[in-house]
């Protein structure tokens, strides 16, 4: 899944897609380079981010979805907790909700169960603006997976097809970075009625940490944690830097493959 954030203040590429022209030609990069997804955001949810009305969500994203629709067959995305933008965006063209409130704002789960596309269900502790104070967990696995039980058996109970849901622990949302490396540790108890499992680690605080780099020098990090993640069960990662993970994607599922066939 391939990362465009048209916004102005997201943590890595705020303000990079957010002329239309050259968000145009990133979405045609990605699906080059190999993209199966292409996930369109118009609304910073970094730590610490302040939210952004429903009419400038929309007048961002849409004319984008409109724009990456014609010229690109990979499917699109909307990275956004908004029922409105939700169905504006499928309107638009989009094929998926990427929704890191779980479908929990107000109207959204109607809004999913009316559109009946694929749905990501993320896990966040708190809201963008506060998440990174202080997180604190009984056992950070446990309770990140109950969490998404309870969001799908909520979207069931909704109507939405239970077929159409992907999971997502929320790197990065609402956790400290040792909360971080034990989701990803620990991914396969994550796999919650055995729905796939979204990743997105890119370029975040935690790689960082670990590696000593800022944001703009993550790329080997960013692909080093897709692999992992991959390995660990995950189904879909979301990535800035799409070719790069692809090829190390190709080279982890061909090793996968293989020692699934002994």
């Amino acid at each position: 899944m391939g990362i465009l954030n048209v916004t102005p203040d997201s943590f890595s590429d705020g303000g990079r897609f957010d002329n239309p022209h050259i968000a145009l030609r990133q979405a045609a990069m990605m699906a080059e380079g190999g993209a199966a997804i292409i996930d369109i955001g118009g609304e910073s949810t970094r730590p610490g981010s302040k939210s952004v009305g429903v009419q400038e969500e929309l007048d961002r994203v849409i004319p984008i979805i409109e724009s990456v629709t014609s010229i690109v067959d990979t499917p699109i995305s909307v990275d956004t907790s908004k029922p409105e933008v939700m169905r504006e965006a499928v309107a638009a063209g989009a094929a998926m909700i990427n929704d890191v409130f779980a479908l929990r704002a107000d109207g959204a789960l109607a809004a999913a169960a009316e559109l009946q596309v694929p749905v990501c269900l993320m896990h966040m502790q708190g809201e963008p603006g506060t998440m990174q104070e202080d997180p604190q967990y009984d056992d950070v696995v446990a309770d990140v997976a109950s969490f998404l039980e309870d969001r799908l058996r909520a979207c069931i109970a909704a109507g939405l097809d239970e077929a159409l849901t992907i999971v997502d622990p929320g790197f990065g949302f609402g956790k400290s970075h040792a909360h971080n490396i034990e989701l990803l540790a620990n991914l396969r108890q994550l796999q919650v009625r055995g729905r796939p499992v979204l990743v997105g680690v890119s370029r975040k605080s935690t790689l960082g940490e670990l590696t000593g780099r800022d944001v703009s020098e993550r790329m080997p990090a960013s692909v080093a944690a897709a692999v992992v993640a991959v390995m660990q069960g995950a189904n879909i990662v979301r990535a800035h830097d799409v070719q790069a993970t692809v090829d190390a994607l190709e080279v982890a599922n061909a090793v996968l493959e293989m020692g699934e066939s002994k």
